[in-house]
């Protein structure tokens, strides 16, 4: 059984199949979701789970180089944008190294979700809340 605090096992999976460059996105409830990644949809109820709680926890388990955001989220959600730096901050801190984070228009922020590895859906009902994280190495 895992001990780790990530407990969904498609996820934890994904993540530990992984490598460097490669990308996981997480998504609103209405972010469009192409053919091809893997579709791991945890949502219940509008903000079941939130944007908030999925990203921390996939954030807590994998190395995280950088990230994608649409350039939307700064005008159309600043406190989940907050939210997010907060987080980019913190992994940055304990890393040792600089999560650099790169903004853009939101369709293209979707038509690279097509790369994504696997996309998980939240619950989230608010503008914008989307990231894909490219992961790093442990090393």
């Amino acid at each position: 059984m895992n001990k780790g605090q990530l407990l969904h096992p498609d996820i934890a999976h994904v993540i530990t199949q992984l490598g460097h460059f490669d990308s996981l996105t997480i998504a609103d409830a209405g972010l469009p979701i192409p053919p091809g990644p893997q579709r791991i949809d945890l949502a219940l109820t509008p903000g079941t789970p939130s944007f908030e709680q999925v990203s921390v926890a996939v954030a807590d388990y994998m190395s995280i180089q950088s990230l994608y955001l649409a350039q939307e989220i700064i005008e159309h959600n600043p406190d989940l944008h907050r939210t997010l730096l907060a987080l980019v901050a913190r992994l940055s801190a304990e890393q040792g190294r600089d999560v650099d984070v790169t903004y853009l228009s939101h369709e293209h922020f979707k038509s690279l979700t097509k790369e994504s590895r696997a996309v998980i859906r939240s619950g989230e009902c608010t503008p914008y809340a989307n990231v894909i994280f490219v992961a790093g190495v442990t090393f």
